[in-house]
């Protein structure tokens, strides 16, 4: 019943909801004025087909990061949102966990950064909205990576290039604020998970923990070697969203120089990449 009920809302919000109030650009006629099941599934990060079966009552038992993310896609408010965890079976994250809801205020605004590489993650560092022109500057993370904790001290990295001693600050300055949104949010069980997972994988993280590590992050200047354009040494700045525990992390290259020239032409192969079938 829930299921059912889950599907229907999905449905209906979605055809309330223009490609434009959705941030996208959208030309020529349309037969319908809402967003359509691939645009959704696009916004939210899921496949179509899962989208699909949703809407129809034929998947069961959504995951909290689906509900979440569908809900990011939409626009929705916050008694919207605790709507659609309700209808989903699920329960809204509460006050002592970490906060994944981005307001629609904070969606419009990202809509308005389409030239510049914007990424917002939650108080932990998980990653969770990035615009296309940061994708194809720093390229897709997936799964544990989408955390940049975990993705620094257990995964695949990433394309930014550190010097030993710019690494040994990011390094402690992660756990430093790791720890500090533990002691934030007593109750999210998947954080505490996270830094369990990282304290017995990596001797490193493990250390820096024990030790009592400390550091804050810092507006810096990075050097991203593109694969196709080459290095790139852009600013990066990165912004605390007041009451939500956001962080938005962005990118730009100082007008005239040859980053900012490569910089165009990542969001040109970006765009080719989006559109070649």
């Amino acid at each position: 019943m829930a299921t059912t009920e889950f599907g229907h809302t999905v449905r209906r919000w979605r055809e309330r909801l223009s490609p434009e109030a959705a941030g996208l650009s959208v030309g020529g006629r349309r037969r319908a004025e809402g967003l359509r099941r691939e645009e959704l599934a696009l916004l939210a990060g899921i496949s179509v087909d899962y989208v699909t079966r949703l809407e129809q009552g034929r998947a069961a038992n959504p995951s909290e990061q689906v509900v979440e993310a569908l809900g990011r896609a939409l626009r929705v408010s916050v008694a919207e949102r605790a709507h659609l965890f309700h209808v989903a079976g699920l329960v809204p994250p509460g006050k002592g966990t970490v906060p994944a809801y981005i307001t629609p205020s904070v969606q419009r605004m990202l809509d308005r950064l389409t030239g510049t590489p914007v990424a917002v993650s939650d108080a932990a560092w998980t990653l969770l909205l990035a615009n296309p022109l940061y994708v194809a500057l720093m390229g897709e993370y997936h799964g544990n990576d989408r955390n940049a904790v975990w993705r620094n001290f257990l995964g695949s990295g990433n394309r930014v290039r550190h010097t030993p001693e710019a690494l040994r600050t990011l390094e402690a300055t992660q756990v430093a604020e790791l720890r500090a949104t533990a002691n934030r949010y007593p109750a999210d069980q998947r954080l505490r998970r996270l830094i369990t997972e990282l304290r017995t994988n990596s001797a490193r993280f493990a250390e820096l923990w024990d030790s009592g590590a400390v550091g804050r992050p810092e507006s810096s200047r990075k050097t991203i070697d593109h694969p196709q354009v080459g290095p790139l040494t852009l600013d990066c700045d990165v912004l605390s969203v007041a009451g939500c525990d956001l962080r938005i992390m962005i990118y730009t290259a100082e007008p005239g120089t040859e980053d900012a020239e490569r910089m165009a032409l990542v969001g040109v192969l970006g765009t080719q990449a989006l559109t070649t079938p």
